[in-house]
């Protein structure tokens, strides 16, 4: 029958004139039934659909905070987060002797961050890409790149004497006056106990950061010298803090010792909320304030200093206080002013309105004052960001 459809098969059958026609009905039906019921052997030309896969849907991940998904087929976690930057800048608060009008920068980040569950804590990674451009230069940058699994991280991120007390204030120009390195290579261990007490004990790499932590040039070697060459030299620098945060005030003690120079700093900061104001205070306080260190160091331009003495620096002590005042559910003022006891004012407003979610507009002003200069600088900046 392979081959014959259910018309070859009625036409091959003969009925006997006079039959009833019951009969033949039934003759009929069993036969059409006998065809289709063939086996699949006599029936070559049959397509057979394959089953669909079934659909995999992206999974939150919320065991690790907001944003994160489970990449599909593991058990890790993804975050995508980034912002697209670009500012006006007028003047230049960290340099006495600038005096170009306006200038533009625009800034692209992207990171990236990873979590896992593992029987020793959390595994993660965190990874930050930079790209900006100003006046025709596009500069690409790894910001961050690092590991960590339960409270030990390794590689690169900022230094935990900067990080560890939160910076300074919510300004852009929040460090004309110094308050700690940037983008190094480092093996910290980080304790919370749950209770508000929080450590760290940081190795951090002497070769990470250029002379420019030691002062704001890219090369002054040749005319300053207590810019210590740290060639041939490995021993890690150490940092090591403590703190503790209550429902509205907290406490940070943090302390770096450069082992090029050998000399470090320390730091203190408090911070409190009354109501819906924020402020803070932070000190700090330099083992030798005749000399630069990693920890005690400056961002300023070599024209903010005499020559040869460490005057653009903190000198002994420097002093950071500032506030976030919200103005509406949109709309804040914040204010930074620093001192040093080397006679440098650093004095910076801004007001930050965020229009729709994810979005700031916010306009700044600066002005700095170098004593030991006889200099002063008013600079501004207008910025847009949108992040995501």
């Amino acid at each position: 029958m392979a081959g014959l459809g259910t018309a070859s098969f009625l036409r091959g059958m003969s009925f006997k004139q006079g039959e009833p026609v019951m009969k033949i009905s039934r003759t009929v039906v069993c036969g059409s039934l006998f065809v289709v019921a063939a086996p699949s052997a006599y029936a070559a030309d049959a397509i057979v659909a394959a089953e669909p896969e079934p659909l995999q849907y992206v999974r939150i991940c919320d065991a690790f905070g907001p944003r994160y998904f489970y990449i599909p087929g593991t058990e890790t976690c993804l975050k995508l987060s980034g912002k697209v930057r670009t500012q006006g800048e007028w003047y230049d608060a960290y340099d006495p002797d600038s005096h170009f009008g306006t200038r533009w920068r625009d800034r692209v980040e992207l990171g990236i961050d990873t979590a896992t569950d593992t029987e020793y804590g959390p595994l993660k990674t965190n990874t930050i890409l930079r790209w900006e451009s100003r006046e025709g230069t596009t500069q690409e940058k790894l910001l961050f790149a690092n590991i960590s699994l339960g409270g030990i991280t390794v590689g690169k991120l900022d230094s935990q004497f900067i990080s560890f007390t939160d910076y300074a204030g919510n300004v852009a120009n929040d460090d004309v006056v110094y308050d700690g390195p940037y983008e190094l290579n480092q093996l910290t261990y980080n304790y919370d106990a749950g209770n508000g007490f929080t450590a760290m004990v940081s190795l951090e790499d002497s070769n990470s950061s250029d002379n420019a932590t030691y002062f704001g040039d890219a090369d002054p070697a040749a005319t300053h010298d207590w810019v210590t060459s740290k060639a041939d030299h490995y021993a890690p620098d150490v940092v090591a803090g403590a703190g503790y945060k209550g429902q509205n005030w907290g406490f940070k003690v943090v302390g770096g010792y450069d082992s090029i120079v050998e000399e470090g700093a320390i730091k203190a900061r408090f911070d409190a909320a009354f109501g819906d104001v924020k402020a803070f205070l932070m000190g700090g306080w330099n083992t030798d304030g005749d000399k630069l260190n990693k920890y005690a160091g400056t961002n300023l331009a070599s024209s903010a200093c005499p020559v040869d003495r460490a005057d653009c620096g903190w000198g002994d002590w420097a002093l950071w206080t500032g506030f976030t005042a919200p103005i509406s559910a949109k709309l804040s003022f914040n204010a930074q002013i620093a001192y040093t006891e080397s006679k440098i004012f650093a004095g910076t407003a801004n007001v930050q309105w965020h229009p729709v979610e994810h979005l700031l507009i916010q306009p700044e002003l600066s002005y700095t004052n170098w004593d030991a200069a006889d200099k002063d600088q008013v600079a501004g900046i207008f910025r847009f960001e949108r992040e995501f």
